[in-house]
């Protein structure tokens, strides 16, 4: 199943989880109607009674109810769980930050001292970018000694990642790269976002039992004052929590029936992800050996109950209500030839022998300095604006769709090398709101003496002086870098530039804008990096429409990404303009659109920006088959060039449809170019 299946997928489920959420409003509905006819006829028993000159029965006393109060309490009760639904679903739209303060987390710095905060950060970063998609914000929540992780957001590009302080004190890197893989696993798959909607929408079901608790505990602590109607109000809590019982066992089947096929097929993916089965059967082996097992104690671990790597709370009847399949069950799947007490020997040895972990690390790094040699000498060759080497693409347009969402072990591999070729201080300023800033505008400043000389005095001339002077100085680690680079160095930087003040956000977008506009032209390479900075720091609002559009009903957006795209500086010579139009006609064809007239090259603006974003409501399917066709125009003539893969990585950033980092790499043809 590829990345647009799981999201289609995902949609799916999400009809599945408002036809469940309606049949539990009707078993609460029903369950306070029941709750109201017995107090009305406890209240009127004497009446009835008398009435029937005899001994009162339920039929009768339940037909004796009246009708509009059963339809009152109804319509009282469906309206409470809607509003409280659709508050808290609101309330998450905000993002993974979000949840995660929820479960009592703090997110980490990126600039943080704390090796196992440091490890983290490294292996997010590196699962990011082997999946091209934009870094998640890491958070740990300090207080947990428990052994459990989440990943949370409403969608890919706005990801948080949270792991216990457990975890990273228990964990050895593989274990936690398992699961951080897992993790990744719900991101790319739309678990995620389905979990958070799941997360916000049961809030509504619950919440009646939270005020019958409410008010039990109310009364509890006032028992020592003469209320005489404080029994009166601990018999409305315990009805309200009677009520809310029916609520949380319908939550709970819900997010078991929604939840637990996927945590198998997430453990799935991270084998993928990583190549070692014994990373993520380890960490399910050690929470079942550890003191806290997968414990959480916050506040709210139920109601996050769902999206954990493992079970945070204990329940009854534990087969019908889990969240998450048994620990054993789990590690079968995974790997079927688990011993526990072999894996433990090798642990322990491993742990002891940390000259081992050194040698690994050292040819790690030998690895990461060839290819960044190799960079060296590309950037030396190509020039700044983009490398133009053509490579062999044995892909058809609909297989290269593929690779979108795909993380592989080679991927991560090579996303592990990407990040150790960068010089260390180079990294560890990325991690510093003014040092990723600076990276962003060095990554940028143009070669040609005349207009590096026009972008200084653009940023002096808007106050940005001292920012242009920390870019000048990074400029030199910056400059070897080819294109694989650019887009992972952005990534890498927007974690530390979304926690910074606004104001610094602001600054940053502007001296981005100088440092483009400064030769008076701008590459589509260059725009959409802008707009990819600018959506993750000043991001729309969701849509309320998305995922509904067709192709057909967007086509005039389409063709104004493709007609830029087809022109985006790679045909140049006598046959540059056929080439151009044989690649537009390529990719119409693989839309399945009309022909249609190609039309004159315009320059990238407002009107692009704004049709990458209406693109971005686009189904599932609709956006394959966009994919399909942008994959059609850069490789109809049987190459890719690097600047059109970095440019097609970047719109896909945009759009939420990650493609990975060095993916050109992957045909098996391309080292014949």
């Amino acid at each position: 199943m590829n990345f647009f299946e799981h999201q289609q997928l995902a949609r799916r489920n999400t009809r599945l989880l408002v036809g469940l959420y309606l049949l539990a409003v009707l078993g609460v509905i029903l369950a306070v109607d029941a709750v109201i006819a017995g107090a009305w006829i406890w209240l009127h028993a004497e009446t009835l009674t008398a009435a029937r000159g005899g001994p009162l029965e339920l039929p009768a006393a339940l037909r004796a109810v009246p009708r509009d109060l059963l339809a009152g309490g109804a319509a009282v009760t469906a309206t409470v769980i809607g509003l409280v639904s659709l508050w808290h679903t609101h309330r998450l739209s905000g993002g993974g930050a979000v949840v995660a303060d929820m479960a009592g987390a703090r997110p980490v710095d990126p600039a943080t001292h704390d090796p196992l905060e440091q490890r983290l950060l490294n292996v997010v970063e590196e699962m990011a970018i082997a999946a091209g998609v934009r870094v998640p914000q890491s958070y740990v929540m300090a207080d947990e000694a428990g052994i459990n992780a989440f990943a949370a957001g409403t969608q890919i590009a706005g990801a948080v990642v949270a792991v216990t302080r457990g975890a990273l004190e228990t964990l050895t890197r593989d274990e936690l790269q398992g699961v951080i893989g897992h993790e990744f696993s719900h991101i790319l798959n739309g678990d995620m976002r389905l979990n958070v909607r799941l997360l916000g929408t049961l809030q509504g079901i619950v919440f009646i039992g939270a005020i019958g608790r409410f008010i039990m505990r109310s009364v509890g602590e006032s028992r020592g004052r003469k209320d005489g109607g404080a029994a009166g109000f601990f018999v409305l809590g315990l009805a309200l929590f009677i009520v809310g019982a029916v609520g949380f066992g319908f939550a709970r089947l819900i997010k078991a029936a929604v939840s637990r096929q996927r945590e198998f097929l997430a453990d799935a993916a991270s084998v993928q992800f990583t190549r070692n089965p014994e990373g993520i059967a380890g960490a399910l082996h050690q929470i079942g050996r550890h003191a806290g097992g997968a414990r959480i104690g916050a506040r709210h671990a139920e109601a996050l109950s769902h999206m954990c790597f493992g079970a945070p709370v204990a329940v009854w009847f534990g087969g019908l209500f889990a969240t998450h399949p048994p620990l054993e069950s789990r590690i079968r799947r995974v790997h079927p030839g688990f011993r526990a007490s072999d894996y433990l020997e090798r642990r322990r040895a491993l742990a002891a022998d940390p000259q081992a972990a050194q040698e690994a690390e050292q040819r790690r790094r030998g690895a990461a300095q060839a290819l960044l040699a190799t960079a060296a000498v590309l950037a030396g060759n190509r020039g700044r604006r983009g490398d133009d080497r053509a490579l062999a693409w044995g892909r058809s347009a609909g297989a290269s769709t593929e690779l979108v969402g795909r993380m592989t072990a080679d991927r991560v591999d090579f996303a592990a090398r990407l990040i150790a070729a960068l010089p260390e201080d180079l990294h560890d300023r990325l991690h510093q709101a003014e040092g990723a800033a600076a990276a962003l505008v060095a990554l940028l400043l143009a070669r040609p003496e005349a207009v590096r000389a026009a972008q200084q005095r653009g940023l002096d001339a808007a106050g940005l002086g001292a920012l242009a002077q920390a870019a000048n100085a990074l400029e030199p680690s910056i400059a070897p870098l080819g294109p694989a680079f650019r887009l992972p160095l952005v990534d890498l930087a927007l974690p530390a530039l979304k926690r910074a003040p606004k104001a610094a956000q602001d600054a940053l977008l502007r001296a981005l804008e100088i440092v483009i506009h400064a030769d008076r032209r701008v590459t589509l390479a260059e725009f959409v990096v802008l707009q990819l900075v600018r959506s993750q720091l000043s991001p729309a609002p969701p849509r309320a429409a998305a995922g509904a559009r067709t192709l057909e009903s967007a086509r005039s957006e389409v063709l104004q990404v493709l007609e830029l795209l087809c022109h985006a500086g790679r045909h140049d010579g006598a046959d540059g303009e056929a080439r151009s139009r044989e690649a537009w006609r390529a990719a119409l064809s693989a839309m399945g659109l009309p022909q249609a007239p190609m039309p004159a090259q315009s320059r990238p603006g407002a009107a692009f920006a704004d049709a990458l974003e209406a693109l971005r409501a686009l189904a599932p399917f609709a956006q394959a088959v966009l994919v399909k066709g942008l994959f059609a125009a850069v490789t109809a003539d049987g190459t890719i060039r690097v600047a059109e893969a970095e440019l097609l990585r970047v719109i896909g950033a945009v759009l939420d449809c990650p493609l990975p980092a060095g993916f050109e790499a992957s045909d098996p043809l391309s080292h014949e170019a």
